[in-house]
């Protein structure tokens, strides 16, 4: 439990009401109840404010008036993040291992740092290297030669191969794989010949990786993750992809091979990356959007067809299917309107 002037002092807030009540948990207006504190991050969902039963609410200043009766307020220039900063001071998430688990295979080449936590059954190949305080749950597997920076945590059965390097403080779920091959093939009469990917993963600083995520290892050169780069659960980093700090992926977003993300880039869920494009810098692509060429300029970008009913979709449909055949008579009618324009057609005339 934490008291609200430890809150507000940790926020750099305005206290309105009793400094002394203490909050254990974090809610949403609607469901909030006492002990908990909430925010408003949209102002839809201000008409809650009067009837939440939330101990403490989080807003900025301009909401103040319509907080209900009784109930405490920290003012803040950002409710969302000042949000995200209580969640993480009153955070109950276990740790993902304790100590170091009898059942754990750990290869005596193997180099752990201080206070590091091995669940069961995960196994630590040679010449790995796992700095202070990292945590790995039941079944994550380490590759031989990788290394995983301090305090970075990995969920259960989370398959790290050789070579891989992890920053400090990244958090990787489960089912996550990190430096498998790259799809490399080339074709020789008609068969297949796998081009070995001897490149390899380099993930930064303070990343998020989310469960059954994978991430390609490079051909030749490097496949490379920012610092502070957040990806979401489900998605496929192909080989020698570069994304840059700061830049986030929804959910079931593939991005294809060779491709160069900048920085502060943002992509919605399902978003599909050409291969061998850049992104520059700050571009956001909206969710289910197609990108199949580079975007050099900052801006929010689409391409997905929203849904409507069947009926509509089908009427759509058939008409586009007749596309080719009016264009072709729109270039037709664009040839004729010219030759009038110029004298050389007259137009048809009645008796």
């Amino acid at each position: 439990m934490k008291l609200l002037a430890e809150l507000a002092e940790h926020l750099n807030a305005q206290l309105i009401g009793d400094a002394a009540c203490g909050v254990s948990a974090v809610a949403t207006l609607e469901n909030a109840g006492n002990g908990t504190i909430s925010f408003l991050a949209n102002s839809k969902y201000r008409k809650f404010l009067s009837q939440t039963q939330a101990s403490a609410v989080l807003v900025k200043a301009d909401d103040l008036a319509f907080v209900a009766p009784g109930v405490n307020a920290l003012v803040v220039a950002d409710p969302y993040v000042a949000f995200a900063q209580i969640a993480r001071m009153l955070d109950s998430t276990p740790d993902v291992a304790s100590g170091i688990h009898p059942s754990a295979i750990i290869d005596a080449t193997a180099v752990l740092g201080e206070n590091c936590a091995i669940g069961p059954n995960a196994v630590i190949s040679a010449g790995a290297v796992l700095g202070a305080g990292v945590q790995l749950g039941a079944g994550t597997v380490i590759g031989q030669g990788a290394e995983i920076g301090a305090d970075s945590r990995l969920w259960a059965n989370v398959t790290v191969y050789h070579n891989v390097i992890i920053g400090e403080n990244c958090l990787i779920h489960s089912g996550a794989v990190i430096g498998s091959d790259g799809f490399g093939f080339a074709n020789k009469a008609g068969n297949w010949l796998k081009i070995p990917q001897t490149g390899i993963v380099k993930i930064g600083d303070n990343c998020e990786i989310g469960a059954n995520t994978t991430i390609d290892r490079g051909a030749i050169d490097d496949t490379v993750i920012g610092n502070n780069v957040i990806i979401d659960n489900q998605c496929q980093i192909a080989h020698n992809v570069h994304i840059g700090d700061h830049s986030a992926l929804a959910g079931a977003t593939i991005v294809a091979g060779s491709t160069k993300i900048g920085r502060y880039c943002i992509f919605g869920g399902g978003a599909v990356i050409n291969g061998h494009i850049e992104i520059c810098d700050g571009a956001q692509v909206t969710g289910m959007a197609m990108v199949m060429k580079p975007i050099t300029e900052k801006g929010v970008y689409s391409s997905g067809i929203p849904a409507t009913t069947n009926l509509e979709w089908r009427k759509n449909t058939a008409k586009l299917r007749q596309i080719e055949h009016l264009f072709a008579r729109v270039k037709q009618l664009e040839q004729q309107l010219q030759q009038l324009s110029s004298g050389g057609l007259q137009p048809s005339t009645e008796d």
